[in-house]
């Protein structure tokens, strides 16, 4: 891995990233020698380093099957210590799953809920963050709340007016997928605390990419994946449990590796891990989860704060060439409010889907989210990614 290490006060504008790491970071991805890519909210390509580390695990079970075991939960745990740095959290804080919905499904599960109790949420976020929470309805009796999407936006007014004594937890994205929308997550944590409910959150478009305090910013429980702006494979979900949220919740699906001394096979009478680590069942992805390492590594040395400022440059700059042209931008840019990803659409009636083929035979790669051209650039893209992209637009 190149060293990406900088030395003295950081470059300023018009190159957050300096030129030397924009080239150091574009040899890692080979996507950038046959495509603009701007999808990273959907699938990442992977870095050159995590596709060499998944592989070396799989050679080492290839020659050696088990004899390095330990050397694979040592790389486990340095990805979860890379992930609770990531967020500001606790090493025991952090459990590795198979998906976002996995972990948002194991709180829904694990909450005692009696009828008459409510969820809030938002109508628009993706349906990992409420199909966990309409299971309720039927199972208990639980209301489920949402507010509406206003012009981009999430009204924060409106979300915090839904919640009540009987509300036992506000579900929320940090980003939205199909807007761009960034949420003040103190402050919903805040109106959440009011009323003893939880916070719930979905990361899994923030991580990597926008600075996350898990405990300045009231979250009390956090859901993931690797494979969007963690530049990691898909099959490794991310969860988080806050101390409060871990005195609620009861681990729903157990394994061998639930409790303290795992390998004490015949003492069935443990009590369950402390923190997150309950909810991890038994043998993970070992490969996966050092392609994980391996992306957490670049990232964090690149600088999450780095990252973000880059992006919040390239993004800026895609609103800025517009001006002028048949497009709305969808997403808010208001600066407590803006994101990495923007969304656009065309005001002459050119649908989504028809932006993203055309795009696609110019090797433009960006995604059709209902009426909207979603744009999702990452810390390798560059201001002339940006160019070919408003060239290429009809």
């Amino acid at each position: 891995m190149p060293d990406l290490s900088v030395q003295g006060p950081q470059p300023s504008p018009p190159s957050l990233l300096s030129h030397t790491m924009n080239d150091q970071l574009r040899a890692l991805f080979p996507i950038t020698e046959r495509a603009t890519y701007l999808n990273h909210a959907a699938v990442s390509p992977l870095p050159i380093p995590t596709i060499e580390a998944v592989q070396s695990q799989l050679r080492d079970v290839a020659e050696n099957g088990s004899l390095n075991y330990r050397s694979w939960i040592a790389v486990k745990e340095q990805a979860r210590k890379l992930t609770a740095e990531m967020i500001g959290a606790r090493t025991e804080q952090i459990a590795f799953m198979r998906n976002t919905s996995d972990g948002l499904s194991t709180i829904a599960n694990g909450l005692p809920w009696s009828s008459g109790d409510n969820v809030v949420t938002f109508r628009k976020e993706f349906p990992s963050n409420v199909y966990a929470w309409l299971r309720l309805r039927e199972a208990f009796g639980v209301e489920v709340r949402m507010c509406e999407e206003r012009d981009g936006r999430i009204d924060l007014e409106e979300l915090i007016s839904l919640v009540d004594s009987k509300t036992r937890l506000v579900a929320i994205s940090q980003v939205q997928y199909a807007s761009g929308f960034r949420a003040d997550l103190e402050r919903i944590g805040r109106a959440a605390r009011a009323h003893d409910a939880l916070l719930v959150v979905d990361l899994i478009q923030a991580m990597g990419v926008i600075p996350t305090n898990v405990e300045a910013e009231l979250i009390d429980v956090a859901a993931g994946a690797a494979h969007k702006w963690l530049l990691a494979p898909e099959g490794i979900g991310i969860l988080y449990l806050s101390d409060r949220a871990r005195e609620r919740l009861k681990p729903t699906l157990v394994g061998w590796i639930s409790v303290p001394n795992p390998e004490d096979y015949d003492d069935f009478e443990q009590e369950w891990s402390s923190g997150a680590l309950a909810w991890e069942t038994g043998t993970g992805p070992s490969a996966l989860i050092h392609g994980l390492e391996a992306s957490l590594s670049l990232l964090i040395e690149t600088g999450v704060n780095r990252i973000a400022n880059h992006l919040e440059q390239l993004t800026d700059y895609l609103c800025e060439r517009l001006q002028g042209r048949d497009y709305q931008i969808v997403s808010s840019r208001h600066a407590s409010e803006k994101s990495q990803i923007v969304c656009i659409r065309h005001r002459a009636g050119l649908s989504s889907m028809g932006l993203y083929s055309h795009l696609k035979t110019r090797n433009i790669i960006t995604a059709p989210r209902g009426d909207r051209l979603r744009v999702a650039p990452h810390l390798y893209n560059t201001l002339e990614d940006i160019d070919e992209l408003v060239k290429a637009l009809p």
